[in-house]
């Protein structure tokens, strides 16, 4: 018996909305300017400022409302952790910054499906 294991990496899958600046101050840096490839982590991956500085792939899978389609634009980006996405207000895993979130779909979309992996 011959078994084929994958090199792809595994992804999570979660939703994605974004955030518009100014970006600071953040959780994780207070007021260090971290460039604007930045995301907040929902609480289950922030875990108590575990997650700042962590450098996630994220990659837009569809849409979550009629509103836009087909909002993904067949691309990924690579954002740091800099912030908690605050419960209850947060409506997604990733909160990405606006020019994350345009990188990989179309914003009016505004919330989106996404698969994520540390990087």
């Amino acid at each position: 018996m011959v078994v084929w294991l994958s090199s792809a990496a595994y992804a999570e899958q979660g939703t994605a909305t974004f955030y518009t600046p100014p970006y600071v101050p953040s959780s994780c840096n207070g007021y260090q300017n971290d460039g604007v490839l930045i995301a907040a982590a929902s609480a289950p991956i922030f875990n108590n400022k575990a997650a700042c500085g962590r450098s996630y792939r994220v990659t837009c899978t569809g849409a979550t409302n009629q509103g836009v389609p087909q909002p993904c634009k067949g691309t990924s980006v690579v954002v740091k952790i800099v912030d908690l996405c605050p419960s209850p207000g947060c409506q997604a895993t990733l909160d990405l910054s606006q020019e994350a979130f345009a990188t990989i779909a179309n914003p009016d979309a505004g919330k989106i499906t996404i698969e994520y992996n540390q990087v």
